[in-house]
């Protein structure tokens, strides 16, 4: 059982790809990944979006080595949610890709939908029940720090 105060995250791929490149530690999508490592949130994910890391990973020149060193990280600490095709509910009309992390939001009750894709934006920062922020903005929730304000 999940505690209920518990961060449960969807990384949207951009935010994964920014970590595995990052050459900076200091980086909020590199301490995101740390963090959740460290067990500090979960991360949720589906099968689809899992390939769609390695897909992206690959096509964005990620170093082989630091993208299965995070799959395999995945595998074993990420929560698996099972996502059908009935689950995705066209709502990005600008990317229908982007639907699938919605519903893997959804369907595993995820507090968080972390991205920089900006085809999410329209949506106002919520999705049902789920947020959507930055990497960095999450990250301050993960840190349990007040955001500065803009």
């Amino acid at each position: 059982m999940t505690e209920p105060s518990r961060l449960r995250a969807i990384l949207n791929t951009n935010v994964i790809v920014a970590a595995l490149k990052s050459r900076n530690p200091q980086s909020p999508t590199a301490e995101l990944l740390r963090r959740w490592e460290q067990r500090e949130f979960d991360l949720l994910y589906s099968s689809d979006l899992r390939l769609e890391y390695e897909e992206k990973c690959s096509e964005r020149s990620v170093d082989s080595a630091r993208t299965q060193q995070f799959i395999s990280a995945l595998d074993r600490s990420g929560v698996l949610v099972n996502v059908t095709s009935a689950d995705i509910v066209p709502v990005i009309t600008a990317d229908p890709d982007d639907d699938l992390p919605l519903a893997c939001a959804v369907v595993g009750n995820a507090t968080h939908l972390v991205t920089y894709d900006q085809h999410y934006a329209f949506l106002g920062g919520r999705y049902r029940d789920v947020r959507i922020v930055d990497a960095l903005h999450f990250l301050y929730l993960v840190r349990g720090d007040v955001p500065p304000s803009a």
